[in-house]
Formats: structure tokens, C-alpha cells, sequence
């Protein structure tokens, strides 16, 4: 069996970067909705299966739980081919810093992702956990839904949210690199869920996930969360994962493996350089 070394994964990354920058704003848009509905998914199936679990019986179960559960989101971005704006963060960097694409191609990129990120989740939402009573008052579900989204958007600091996000998208953009390293569809889905499990345990936050369990809490009435630290919160998951993408993942491996990787990533890495076990 056989998977890519660091060197390999880094000119994967730059021609995913290079590639999602070029996209077309209507296409990133598409693209968009779906890596922030995938990531919906996720979320709405981990609020619900960890609903019921008391945390001063159940301890950090709960939120393992929790965290392997969402896991399903990232798995469908990765396999089935959408656009997140976390892993953007760390991909089109890397494009930015072999020179395959300009800072403002980045910012563009960002920007239409982000807004499909947005509208994927906020869907979601409304049509799959209000619209259908999943998240109806007195459930169980509604109370879990409430414990999130008080702890991020009214427990947290600003300054909480900014570092927990940095956290976040540290171990998310691992993810996505050592799901690059894998071979298979096996491969690239055991990659992704530990560290995704690990920075959901933790209490880490991710913006777009954000864009779900905030707007899902206020559209049911779960709590007392208020549209500006709604905003507030993902102004500041925005620049904490930002940070952790561009700095603790593409840039450290690009300071890494760059130089080699700068002229060859454009096509795929010679199967002689591929590591065995």
C-alpha cells in the first residue's frame, strides 16, 4: 500500500490551490453551498446523536461523540469534491506562496466561498432542522442545540474564539493534508476523522460549522443567542482559522518543502517518490 510524503502532498495541495483560485465565481459558488451544506450535515447529525447525553455523567464522551459524528461533513467535502472555506485557507496560501496565484485571486476565492459556505449552511438550517421539528422545542435535540450554541456564541470570549480557532483550523487543514498523503477512499476517510474528532472534543471553533449551530439556534429559538454575537463569532472563527491555515499548515510546509515542491506541482508526484510500507 502505498501513500505520498510530505513532498508529494505539498505540490497535490499547490495545484488544489492554483485550481480553486482559477474557478469561475459561479462555480466557487456552487461549490460552496455544498462543502457548507456537507458540513451542516454534519453538524446536525452530531448535535443529535450526542442530544441526551448529560456531560457531568458522560464527561468528554459527549463531545468525542460529537466530534466523530461531524466528521461526516469534512468526509463529504474531501471524497465527494466541494469547496470549504477552511481548507481554502490552507490550499490557496500555498498557490500564493509558489506564485501560481495572486493575493487578490486568493481574497476573491475567500470571498465567493465564503458566501456559499454561508447559504449552503444557513439552508440546511432552516430546511432540515427547523422546517422538519428535528430541532422542535421541548426535544432533546433543542436542548443540545442551545448548549452549543450558548458555549460558542455567548460563554466564549472574543479572544476565546479567536484562539480556538486557530486550534480549529490547525488540526482541520491536518486533516485535509494527511487525507492528500492517502491513496483511497479508505485512506483519505481514516485520515480525516481523528483530528476533526479532536478539535470538535475540544471545544475548537470552526467558522462554518459556526454558520450553522448560530443561525439553526436562533431560527428555533434555542436560547437567548443574538444576531450580532452571531456576527461577532464568525468575524472571529474567520480570522482564528485564517491564521491557522495560512500560518501552522501552508506556511510551515511550504518554509518545508516548497522550494522543491514550487516547480513540479502542476503534475503528480513520480510514483518513485512515493513512500511504501
Amino acid at each position: 500500500m502505498s501513500f505520498n510524503a510530505p513532498l508529494d502532498i505539498t505540490r497535490l495541495a499547490i495545484s488544489a490551490g492554483e485550481a480553486k483560485a482559477a474557478a469561475r465565481p459561479g462555480k466557487a459558488l456552487v461549490a460552496g453551498f455544498l462543502a457548507g451544506a456537507y458540513i451542516a450535515f454534519g453538524a446536525l447529525i452530531a448535535t443529535v446523536t450526542s442530544a441526551g447525553l448529560d456531560p457531568k455523567q458522560w464527561g468528554g464522551i459527549t463531545t468525542l461523540i460529537t466530534g466523530v459524528t461531524f466528521s461526516l461533513g469534512l468526509i463529504l467535502v474531501i471524497i465527494a469534491g466541494a469547496d470549504l472555506l477552511t481548507g481554502n485557507m490552507m490550499l490557496v496560501p500555498l498557490a500564493v506562496l509558489a506564485k501560481r496565484v495572486t493575493a487578490g485571486g486568493m481574497l476573491m476565492n475567500w470571498f465567493w466561498v465564503t458566501i456559499g459556505n454561508l447559504v449552503g449552511s444557513l439552508f440546511v438550517a432552516w430546511v432540515l432542522g427547523d422546517l422538519t421539528g428535528i430541532f422542535a422545542s421541548g426535544t432533546i435535540s433543542h436542548d443540545r442545540l442551545e448548549a452549543i450554541a450558548t458555549g460558542k456564541g455567548i460563554d466564549e470570549t472574543h479572544s476565546q474564539q479567536f484562539f480556538r480557532a486557530i486550534g480549529c483550523n490547525w488540526l482541520v487543514c491536518l486533516a485535509v493534508w494527511i487525507a492528500l498523503a492517502a491513496t483511497s477512499v479508505g485512506g483519505k476517510i481514516l485520515a480525516i476523522v481523528p483530528p476533526i474528532a479532536a478539535f470538535v472534543a475540544l471545544g475548537f471553533d470552526h467558522v462554518v460549522a459556526n454558520m450553522f449551530f448560530l443561525p439553526a439556534a436562533m431560527m428555533v429559538g434555542a436560547g437567548d443567542l443574538t444576531l450580532s454575537e452571531t456576527v461577532l463569532n464568525l468575524v472571529f472563527a474567520f480570522l482564528g482559522n485564517a491564521i491557522g491555515a495560512a500560518v501552522f499548515v501552508a506556511g510551515a510546509y511550504f518554509y518545508l518543502y516548497g522550494d522543491a515542491a514550487r516547480e513540479t506541482a502542476a503534475t503528480p508526484p513520480p510514483a518513485g517518490e512515493r513512500i511504501r510500507d
